[in-house]
């Protein structure tokens, strides 16, 4: 792409087939922005705004009226220079600009629909965790994406009271088949103590012997605000810890870093921030990350795959498997080119 570029974009909403359920609360339509930027030869790049305001990035309204103010044509300065309080405009548009300047998948005027199904095409290298629905309804839910190929899960935890979700969790590992990985996601949901019973619980059943699969990590056990008693967690127990909604940006991963952490990093690429900058960090520093959705549509998803292929370490599994959560894009894809 050349240095001007015509710029268009379009508020969109996607309802989940059903509710997901954090400690968060209850989400039933995800929100964003489809943004397209055309240089003078005609090379379109297509990126995606999917904010989550609750996990650390701006607001819908805010990255609205970010796009609102910026004229119908902008530079390559503009997309370089949005600020640091809006990380979800800085991965949309760089990742736009990227794509269009043949970083990956190039398109052009005219082929909308061809680059549509460029952007569905999922990457085939990598490995993926399914996400499981909270509470009993994992029970029944994990055989179905296991015979669709998936060998790690995560299960949302902190939802219910824990005693009633220790007693799920103990039938879900004897049900769960041998030699695959679970991911227990807490959303900061955990009180110190209940952080600790979950650790004590899973570090008891290795050394008892009783697990034939893996409990890969308990992920954000306790609020953001609490991360020097996760850094003293992490290293009392011998089931892994990671981070995420203390490192949801590119400035909390660089601080959590600079404060002594060095176990697993979640990173959420549609909320963190500037995808280049987050290579010189993970390229400088080395660190053990899981990429991560934030229940993006296939423009952001590939953006993000092409940095979890390029930067992920220790073959973990990436959290995209949440494909049963939606409709089938195909048809949507198809109404959004034509209306941009």
């Amino acid at each position: 792409m050349t240095n001007d570029y015509k710029f268009k974009f379009r508020p969109y909403q996607r309802r989940f087939l059903r509710s997901l359920t954090t400690n968060h609360g209850k989400w039933d339509i995800r929100e964003g922005i489809i943004l397209r930027l055309t240089d003078e030869s005609g090379k379109v790049g297509w990126g995606e705004i999917a904010p989550i305001s609750w996990f650390g990035s701006e607001t819908l309204e805010q990255a609205l009226d970010f796009c609102r103010q910026l004229p119908g044509e902008i530079t390559e300065k503009t997309i370089f220079s949005i600020p640091d309080e809006l990380p979800a405009c800085q991965f949309g548009f760089e990742s736009a600009w990227e794509m269009g300047s043949g970083e990956w998948g190039v398109g052009s005027e005219g082929d909308e629909g061809d680059e549509g199904d460029n952007l569905i095409t999922s990457n085939s290298s990598l490995l993926y965790s399914a996400l499981l629905p909270s509470g009993e309804a994992a029970l029944n839910q994990w055989q179905t994406l296991w015979e669709q190929g998936y060998r790690t899960f995560k299960w949302k935890i902190g939802v219910g009271a824990i005693a009633d979700e220790l007693k799920i969790f103990e039938s879900l590992i004897h049900t769960l088949p041998a030699f695959n990985k679970l991911r227990l996601d807490a959303n900061g949901g955990l009180s110190y103590e209940e952080a600790n019973l979950w650790l004590q619980t899973c570090d008891n059943l290795k050394a008892n012997g009783e697990l034939a699969l893996e409990i890969e990590f308990i992920e954000q056990p306790l609020p953001v605000e609490q991360f020097q008693e996760m850094l003293k967690l992490s290293l009392s127990y011998e089931t892994a810890i990671a981070i995420d909604e203390s490192v949801a940006t590119l400035g909390q991963l660089a601080a959590c870093y600079q404060q002594g952490w060095r176990g697993i990093f979640v990173i959420k690429p549609g909320i963190v921030g500037s995808p280049s900058r987050l290579r010189k960090f993970c390229h400088q520093h080395q660190i053990d990350t899981v990429f991560s959705s934030v229940f993006e549509t296939a423009i952001a998803r590939q953006a993000a795959l092409q940095l979890a292929a390029e930067l992920s370490r220790n073959n973990r599994a990436i959290g995209f498997g949440i494909d049963h959560f939606f409709e089938q894009e195909e048809t949507w894809f198809q109404t959004l080119w034509n209306d941009l």
